[in-house]
Formats: C-alpha cells, structure tokens, sequence
C-alpha cells in the first residue's frame, strides 16, 4: 500500500528521480529515474559470493547488446517505435505472479533481491566477515522466522494498541502523533504511530549547507487523494473501508464497521483538504517559512510544541518550513472536527496496517489481499524470502550494500562511467551554447550550474554507520520500529551540524538513479549499472541509448521545470532572466499538452502537469545521448551491426531500457501518484520530438508518431 502516512518519511526539499511510485507529503528535493525513490524498498574482501553463479551474474542481451528478437519488425518504426524494438518480447512475456509488472527495471531488481538473498543466507550461516555481519543475520533470521509470529500473533503491537485505547484527549493525541518519527526514512515500510501533520529534517532548499525542519500533511492511507474524489475509484474506496474494518475486528476494536466508516470519511475530509501532487510539485510554493507562533495560527488547537517536544525535536527549534501552508488550517479544522474516537480507531488502524506485514500470517494476508491484489492486481504474495531481502535493504542498506559491492561491481564499471557522464556534460554544454531562446545572462548561469555539478557513482564513499541500532534474532517488529528510531534520531542529530554532502540516497543495491537539486548532484546506484542500460562489452551506441540516456536524464533535471529553480550551489532562487523563463515555460507547457493527451486506459490519462519533470529530462536524456554518441566518433562513420546504424542503435538502446508490461491497477495507481509517465510513452513521447529519429528510421508525415518540426518541442 503506498500509504501517504507513511510518506512523511520521504521528505526533503525537492528532489527529482528515475521511477517514483510514492509522492513523499513534504517535497522531496531528489528526482529518481523511475518509481521507488526512497531509502529502499531495496573494498577489498574476502566473502566469496552464495548461490548458482547463473541465477546472480549480470545479465546481456544479444551479441551487441539488443535483443534482436523482442523486436516486431512487422510495425513500422514510424507507427509505433515501443512495438517496433519490444513488440514480440512484450507479446510473448508474463507478468510474474507476485508482481505487478515486469520489464527491464524489474529483471535487474528481482537479480538485486537475489544476490541481497545471498548476502543474507552466508550472514545465517556465519559466512561474513563484515563488521555488521552480526546484525545482519539477526534481522534476516528474525524475518524468516514465521513460527515466531504466528505465535505472536497481534502481541507486537499491544503495547501501542493499549496506549491508543488510554487517550482521553486531543492534546493527549498531539503528543501521540507526534511519536510518529516522522523524518525515518523507510518509507512505506515505517512502523509505530501516524500523524495527519507531520516534521521531517533535511536540507534547507534556499541554505542548503545547513539543516531545516519540513512540516507538512499526511493521514491518507490510499494512494492518493483521488482514491478518495474521483468515481473511477469508487469501488477501491468501498473495498478500503472494508479492508479497515477487517483490521479493526481483527485487533478487537469496538464498532469496527462503524468506526472504520467513520475513518474513511475522517480521510475523505483530509483528501479535500490536501494539495494535489501537481500543486505539490512547485518547488516555490512549497517553500513558506513559519516561525512555531506563525505556524500556530496557520493550524489552530493543534499544539505543535507538544507535538515537537513529543517528537524529539530541540526546544530551539523555531523555524519551520512548510511545504502546503493553505491546507494547514483545513487539516486542523477536520481534527477539530473529528470526533476522539474517530481518531483512536484510524490510528488503531494505521498502526496496525503498517504493522502487518511483521505479525503473523491472517494480518500478513489481510495487508497483501488489499494493498497488493486489490489495489496493484497482484496475484500472489512474494515469497518471505524475498520480502526479507526488501526489509534488510531498507534497514541496513549500506551494510548490505558493502557486501554487495564487493562482489558484484566491477571497477572498470566505475571508470567507464565517470567517462560516459563527462561526454554527456560535454553534449550539454555545446546545447547550452546554442540554445536560440537563452539569453546571454541566463546562459552563463546555466553554464555555471552544469559546471558545479557532483557526480556519485556505484557507492558511498564513507558507510553509513549501524553500531547504534539493535537487531534482534526474535524480534521482527521490534526491529522494525528500531530501525526507524535509529534513522529518525540521525536525523535529529544533523540540525546542528552541515549537511553531509557525500550522503546518499539510495542504497548500492537500488536499481535507480537521481538527481538532488540542493546538492545539485547526480547519484547512479551499482545495481543500475548492468545491462540494458549499460555494459561494458556491449556496442558504445547502446550504451549511450541505455546509461548514457538515463545520465543524460538525470542531468536534464538539474534543468527540468522544477530543477531549474536551484542554482549551481543547490540555493532555490530565481537566477533567470524574466524573458528567458517565459520562453522555458511556453515550451515546457506544449510538451504538457502533448503527454496529457495520451490514453493509456480508457478513461485514464497521464498528466502532463505531474509528469512535466520526467517527461523533460527523458527528452533531454536522450537528446544529450545521441549528441554524445555522435561525438565520440571523432567524425569517424559508424559501424553497422545487424543492418543498424549507430544512431538507431541509440535509440533502440533506449526502447529497451523501457520495455514494460504492468497491470491494469496498477497502471491505474500510477497515473495518478508517479511523477513518470508509463513506460511506453516513455519511448514514444520522448522520441517523437528529437530531430535525429525521424532521420536515422526516415519517419514521414504520415506515420502515426510523426510531428511537424512547428510542432516539436525542443527545450534542452
């Protein structure tokens, strides 16, 4: 369930990424490549790697680096380029039955679970010599222990249920809000207690050298607010409150069918109250300085010090930025309105749906009858297995991913790939340069900002440090919620210190990449690193379509309609000229219109408006790509191989990086939470405004994807 309790967790100042299912409540300031962009979901050493050396090697695709046969040359390239490069694999493939979708992203995630699986069985059997092994076999064991929680059943969480059930006021529940943890980190996989108005810390998005407190809104447990507005999820709404229901008499609260009505309207009220993840995307509206009295005022009769104070924030603390300040006394007037006992049971509830997947089996089916079948059309749940290694990941992702780095990325990887993104910067240099709607003050800024971006690779260049968190062989739950203690204190820890500007992200073993506007940095994991987005045997062309495409795109973030907004130092501030902004902003909005046209599902749409970001650095990305391949020639012809040339081989590498196939729910869900737009418009929205495809496959009016030059949108 992406549940926007949980999404406190996420928050930053503005970030922008590869694939993002989940919109964090307070703006996150890391732009990621595709969905999942959290603190995962998921050196020289001696440990020797576990398991069929087949079933974890790195997979390759054909002689070259495409696999010639998912293509279907019965289409014309014109007609429908997605079909033409992955027609017959898309024809011909199956969505696994514990997933929601398959495709490129999804192979090399299910080959990162396995190798974290392998890390973790050498851990039980005390084959590490990592200085967390320890840990790490006490989590995967409390993890794979079933037997323990079915005989534990519900008892995890008495002690939280027992403290709801004693609340006798609105400020006794403040305080208990406010033991949320809100700034965890973990994303959907957060424990303990929920808040409708939640705090994270991160960087200051107009001081990025130092730490601020975000504030924002949460409380909804559906995906997004139309779950709970719009017709088209009626039925998904009615099937919620009857998910709610079903956790209530599970865990024996009083009035479950009443008091789980009674929550899904108290969230109805909370949606309308809430921004739209459109409205959440603007980077400067989203930016509003409150002092604690301020803030106060904004959201009378809740009492935000005693929330604070319960939070484990400085009594110092006196500046609060809030990321969606016209909802704040909309929030607040629904929990004035809110009756005590409404807020008990959808607090009884949320603990425990968050819970769930830690206790024992019946609320381990519940969650995933509901979360996963009902709402994404998954068939079946994921082997313990593998929801163990997701569950590591996200916890002691560093630790794991030490390991993983050790035995699975290559150092030539790395050096490849530093020359890759110094030929993509060279590309967007040149464009820079020749941009006819730039003027000269903004060019040179622009020029600055790309000069001034940092570049991470593969891994972190210090781990993260785990000796402060306890893990338990017997203790799922509590591990879980230790986990989030110990990422929340860390946070709390860093407000009087810099920010630490070599700190990721994501973890190694993260199949994604992103750019971060208030380190103005481009992050790319290890296990993206690996075919088909890149190589290092595979022909140069389908590496700059694959890696060099997805470094390009992350780089066009720095100069996507929100990135651009930050300067070369991270500052958010407006460093363009009025005229230049105009013309950015004319182009930006035709683009807009062209994906919000595309119908993916009858009755359901890609937003132009949400997917404006990713829409502009997958254009750009790809742009900066071909130009990059074509310069790496030194005027050279390039090879044909296989009867393509070097500039349909890019574009081709680039098809197969986004050959997908997902189901209807969840294609559903994603249209109206993931800033990205679905896989295929990834492929033939991008290409259908870049010049060199219509030369390199002589695409003429006529063809189905053809647009007049008038009409082509060129911003980068």
């Amino acid at each position: 369930m992406i549940s926007q309790t949980r999404k406190i967790l996420l928050s930053a100042a503005g970030a922008a990424a590869l694939v993002l299912a989940a919109q964090p409540a307070l703006a996150e300031d890391r732009a990621c490549l595709d969905d999942g962009c959290t603190m995962q979901a998921l050196f020289e050493a001696a440990d020797a790697p576990s398991g069929a050396a087949s079933s974890l090697a790195s997979p390759s695709y054909g002689t070259w680096g495409f696999d010639l046969s998912g293509m279907d040359r019965s289409v014309k390239p014109g007609d429908d380029f997605f079909k033409f490069a992955n027609g017959a694999w898309y024809d011909r493939t199956e969505i696994p039955a514990d997933q929601t979708n398959v495709g490129a992203f999804n192979a090399l995630r299910v080959l990162s679970e396995a190798r974290v699986h392998a890390i973790l069985e050498d851990a039980a059997a005390g084959k590490l010599t990592d200085p967390d092994a320890t840990r790490i076999a006490a989590g995967y064991a409390a993890y794979m222990n079933e037997a323990l929680a079915e005989k534990l059943d519900a008892k995890p969480i008495a002690a939280e249920l027992s403290e709801i059930r004693k609340v006798k006021t609105k400020a006794e529940f403040t305080k208990l809000m406010g033991k949320t943890m809100p700034g965890a980190g973990r994303g959907n996989d957060g424990v303990g207690y929920s808040t409708i108005l939640g705090v994270s810390v991160n960087a200051d998005a107009k001081n990025p050298t130092r730490y601020a407190v975000y504030a924002g809104t949460s409380g909804l447990g559906l995906p997004d607010r139309d779950y709970y507005l719009q017709p088209a999820f009626a039925e998904k709404k009615a099937k919620y409150e009857a998910y709610v229901v079903q956790l209530l008499t599970m865990i024996g609260w009083d009035k479950p069918a009443e008091n789980a009505k009674a929550v899904v309207a108290f969230e109805t009220a909370l949606a309308q109250a809430s921004w739209s993840r459109i409205q959440r995307r603007d980077r400067d509206k989203t930016y509003q300085p409150k002092t604690l009295a301020e803030l106060a005022e904004l959201t009378p009769g809740f009492d935000w010090k005693v929330f604070m104070a319960s939070a484990g924030l400085p009594a110092t603390v006196d500046r609060v930025i809030v990321t969606s300040d016209t909802a704040f006394p909309k929030y607040a007037q629904v929990y004035a309105d809110t009756p005590l006992e409404t807020l008990k049971a959808w607090q009884a509830f949320q603990l425990t749906n968050d819970a769930a997947p830690y206790l024992s089996k019946r609320f381990v089916e519940a969650s995933y009858a509901f979360n996963d079948r009902e709402l994404q059309g998954q068939p079946e749940l994921k082997a313990r297995w593998k929801r163990a290694s997701t569950f590591m990941d996200n916890t002691l992702g560093e630790a794991v991913g030490r390991i993983y780095v050790a035995r699975w990325f290559p150092a030539e990887s790395k050096a490849k790939m530093d020359l890759l993104v110094a030929d993509i910067r060279t590309a967007l240099k040149a464009r820079i340069e020749k941009l006819n709607w730039m003027g000269p003050e903004t060019r040179a800024r622009a020029d600055e900002k790309l000069s001034k971006f940092t570049v991470k690779i593969g891994y972190p260049t210090a781990w993260r440090d785990y000796s402060k968190l306890t893990f338990k062989a017997d203790d799922l739950y509590g591990n879980a919620a230790r986990a989030d203690a110990f990422e929340w204190q860390r946070r709390i820890a860093r407000l009087n210190g810099p920010v630490d500007k070599s700190e990721w992200g994501m973890t190694p073993s993260t199949v994604n990449a992103y750019y971060n506007s208030t380190n103005n940095e481009i992050v790319f994991p290890a296990a993206i690193l690996q075919a088909p987005f890149f190589h290092p045997d595979a022909d140069p062309a389908v590496n700059y379509g694959g890696i060099g495409g997805v470094i390009g795109h992350e780089i066009s973030h720095g100069f996507d309609d929100q990135g651009r907004k930050s300067d070369g130092d991270g500052v958010l501030r407006d460093w363009w000229t009025a005229e230049d902004a105009a013309k950015f902003q004319a182009q930006a909005m035709r683009l807009g219109a062209q994906y919000s046209a595309f119908e993916p599902l009858p009755g359901h749409k890609v937003q132009g408006a949400l997917t404006m970001g990713e829409n502009i650095g997958d254009m750009g990305g790809l742009s900066l790509a071909l130009d990059a391949y074509r310069a790496s020639l030194k005027g050279q012809p390039a090879p044909v191989l296989d009867g393509m040339t070097g500039d349909q081989r890019v574009f081709l590498g680039w098809a197969q990086v986004w050959r997908a196939k997902m189901r209807d729910d969840a294609l559903k869900q994603r249209l109206v939470s993931d800033p990205h737009s679905p896989s295929y418009y990834r492929v033939n929205g991008t290409i259908r405004n870049i010049p060199g495809w219509y030369s390199a496959w002589n695409v003429q009016p006529g063809d189905k994807l053809y647009v007049a030059p008038s009409e082509r949108v060129d911003i980068w």
